[in-house]
């Protein structure tokens, strides 16, 4: 889950940088990711885990690093932005993801290297470094998800439902009554349907419910490119139908393999995507992790003071990296 929404104060962020270095690597089953590198080449490397499952990097993501000192390291997921095949769910599982991170690890010449990701990000970063905890130095982690059937059922059985009770019946309304016990399935068999008219139509009504609650502050949701919709709703919904490919609480359960990494957690009040008690969870007796949560915020990366934090984790940071 997420979308960059919004504009914050440039004061808060670092300059925009271009990159120095942008490539297309083959991963395997058809599949070439996007990629991208800036800031310092010789720099402490940080790779930006994005969310959805289904979004993309933008430039927006470059800001959070310091580009003196870091070297940050963006790619657009399999099926996502500019990788290809676009909006394609075969081999396209948390596995492969993981497997994906490391291979461009080892192609960029990297021994080990800092985590940064929120939301679905957060979930990938979590899987990578249990899959590979001697090659993460740092997590850095935002609006914490960690794939529950809980917390799909917050966003997608009514739990968040209470609180926008008029756009929860937006998202149900193309929807028979008689379908939405299970509102995932349900769109599921429409964004797979074979007829790009109706999945995009249905695409857009998913993005909608969900950018609809990304930030504190949204009155009237901002919507995509269709070509943006289609894939983000069709890898996502992929994605959760799935249960995100993982066993049932495994990243808590298998937290033991991390703990001694030192992990950056921030974490909005409010936010309405990805309730905070997953990231209270996560950091319950993790000694080595600082739950940060920020008041008055809810889940996008723009959301002013989670901006901020950001830029001030990256910045604590860089005495330890250097």
């Amino acid at each position: 889950m997420d979308r960059t929404a919004g504009q914050i104060g440039a004061a808060r962020l670092y300059p925009q940088t271009d990159p120095f270095d942008r490539r297309k690597i083959g991963v395997g089953d058809g599949h070439t990711l996007y990629l991208e590198q800036s800031g310092n080449p010789d720099g402490h490397p940080v790779i930006v885990l994005h969310g959805g499952p289904g979004g993309g990097c933008s430039p927006f993501m470059r800001r959070f690093f310091d580009p003196a000192h870091y070297r940050a390291i963006l790619f657009d997921q399999r099926g996502c932005g500019l990788s290809t095949p676009r909006a394609s769910v075969k081999a396209n599982t948390t596995q492969h993801l993981v497997a994906d991170i490391e291979t461009i690890r080892r192609e960029l010449g990297i021994g080990r290297l800092s985590v940064f990701g929120g939301s679905w990000g957060a979930t990938l970063a979590l899987a990578y470094a249990q899959a590979h905890p001697d090659k993460v130095t740092a997590l850095i982690l935002r609006g914490v998800f960690l794939a529950t059937q809980a917390e799909l059922d917050w966003f997608y059985g009514g739990g968040a439902a209470r609180f926008w009770p008029e756009r929860w019946q937006a998202f149900c309304e193309p929807i028979p009554e008689a379908e939405r016990g299970d509102m995932i399935a349900a769109y599921h068999s429409r964004l797979f349907c074979g007829d790009k008219s109706e999945e995009r139509r249905f695409a857009r009504s998913w993005i909608m419910w969900e950018n609809g609650l990304a930030a504190m502050d949204i009155a009237h949701p901002a919507g995509a490119s269709p070509d943006y919709a289609h894939a983000f709703a069709r890898l996502e919904n992929h994605y959760f139908q799935n249960k995100c490919f993982l066993e049932e609480g495994q990243l808590f359960q298998n937290r033991d393999r991390i703990e001694h990494i030192p992990c950056q957690i921030v974490q909005g009040r409010y936010d309405m995507v990805c309730p905070p008690s997953g990231a209270w969870q996560l950091a319950a007796g993790w000694q080595k992790c600082r739950l940060r949560m920020i008041p008055a915020s809810g889940h996008a990366l723009s959301e002013p003071r989670i901006a901020a934090e950001l830029v001030s984790v990256m910045d604590e940071l860089k005495g330890v990296s250097a």
